[in-house]
């Protein structure tokens, strides 16, 4: 967690004396009535809401220590039940739904709101968000979070957020999906960079699904830069797979900008290492397969981060792609580079499987983009599908392509609907020559394809 730069200290103080100060506090004091603390939350929180957002995007390494500065009682309890939302919603959980580590924040916000004047009206919007993070957090503790409070009144409280449906796995998620698409459009994420292998192991996950997040909003990450280097310089952390995937998720996602000399060293330091290449490409074929956007234009980043000087497999699978994304990967040269790449190589080796897995980006970004009109690119560009599938003979891959040609044929039936039109039958024609051939479909599947179903009868 990094320090509160002061402009947002001194903006947080701003709202602070507003509030103290306003008639509408002053009215609630006297009345102590849920409406009249309703018109002082309606009036403040989107203040504070606008200055959370401003610091999760510009520094959101200070995002947990701008949200500690809520607890002073001069703010009246506003905004935390949002940050408690974002507190449970922040941690990363293993595959029986629970957290991986036990969330401090969590803890520390629902205490502060349990400690405020004004609990009694915070707890009515606070239930839902408790009982997702008492589902996914341990019997010990949450037993010593009630530990904390001698007031009977918060214990019970407490013990009545205590879902018993949250102790079955399935509950327990169906819970978290209905309550984290509640907070899919707000941006409450931060992180921390560890320090120690250690921590790194347990922290790994979070700081991952951070680097990603920020990556695809595209936000300005200038105010990482300082971490990122203290990280990549940290010698302690490389003994570790997490430190090599870390690194993988900065290179392919990130412009290291300032950070570009130390990421080169840190990675030819790596490379020296016996074993290396095959722990690399075993990463980036699970960054592959967890499907979260590996672009060509990313691979492409991660192709300038590669010294060409070091002669490993590093070396030669990205000499290769130097020539499928500088020529295209539809050229002769690019197809003839990865067959000659591709038979060095066994054919179920992890080398080759990132090979194909990255030419079928490729398919994917053109068959999804690739509107109706012009269906007669996809005949084309059918024959350099073809020439990829004889390349690697792996049915993985040709189902993979199957999968992105059917679902185009099944837009543009949606789109050319009469029988007798020339569209429609170019593209009938071509789907039961090409689609046979190539065993996609039998005869009788493409019939039952453009089979009209009929409505049935009222």
């Amino acid at each position: 967690m990094e320090a509160i730069d002061q402009k947002y200290l001194t903006s947080l103080q701003s709202i602070k004396s507003g509030i103290q100060s306003s008639d509408l506090l002053s009215t609630y004091l006297d009345s102590e009535e849920e409406l009249d603390y309703n018109a002082l939350k309606e009036y403040f929180e989107p203040q504070i809401s606008e200055l959370h957002t401003k610091v999760a995007e510009e520094n959101p390494l200070q995002l947990v220590a701008f949200e500690k500065e809520l607890f002073d009682e001069g703010f009246e309890g506003l905004y935390l039940p949002r940050i408690l939302g974002y507190s449970v919603l922040r941690g990363e959980i293993n595959d029986r739904v629970k957290y991986i580590r036990p969330q401090d924040h969590f803890r520390d916000v629902l205490n502060a709101i349990c400690k405020s004047l004004n609990f009694d009206l915070l707890k009515m919007r606070i239930g839902q968000t408790i009982q997702i993070g008492f589902g996914l957090s341990s019997d010990i503790w949450i037993s010593n979070l009630k530990g904390q409070f001698s007031n009977k009144k918060i214990v019970t409280f407490l013990d009545s957020q205590r879902m018993p449906k949250y102790r079955d796995v399935q509950n327990r998620l169906t819970g978290l999906v209905k309550f984290r698409k509640q907070f899919e459009s707000l941006n409450y994420h931060t992180t921390e960079f560890p320090k120690t292998a250690t921590d790194l192991k347990i922290m790994a996950p979070s700081l991952k699904s951070f680097l990603v997040y920020r990556s695809v909003k595209e936000f300005d990450n200038s105010s990482l830069n300082n971490a990122i280097a203290d990280f990549l310089s940290n010698e302690s952390l490389r003994s570790t797979d997490e430190f090599i995937e870390i690194m993988m998720i900065l290179g392919f996602y990130h412009d290291m900008g300032p950070n570009e000399a130390a990421f080169k060293k840190a990675l030819n330091d790596l490379r020296e290492q016996d074993g290396f290449s095959t722990k690399f490409f075993g990463i980036y074929s699970n960054l592959m397969d967890e499907n979260i956007g590996l672009t060509p234009e990313m691979d492409r980043r991660m192709a300038g981060m590669i010294s060409r000087d070091l002669k490993d497999e590093l070396t030669d699978y990205y000499q290769l792609m130097d020539v499928v994304h500088g020529k295209g990967y539809v050229h002769p040269e690019a197809s003839d580079a990865v067959q000659n790449y591709y038979d060095r190589h066994e054919g179920l080796s992890v080398y080759n499987e990132c090979l194909r897995e990255q030419i079928l980006t490729y398919f994917a970004k053109f068959m999804n983009h690739l509107d109706e009109e012009s269906y007669a690119e996809y005949f084309e560009l059918n024959k350099t599908f073809v020439t990829y599938m004889s390349i690697f003979s792996n049915q993985e891959f040709n189902q993979s392509v199957k999968s992105l040609s059917l679902k185009y044929v099944r837009r543009l039936k949606k789109k050319y609907t009469d029988k007798r039109g020339k569209d429609y039958q170019d593209i009938k024609k071509f789907v039961k020559t090409t689609f046979v051939d190539l065993g996609f479909m039998t005869d009788k599947q493409i019939v039952e394809l453009f089979k009209t179903k009929r409505k049935p009868k009222a």
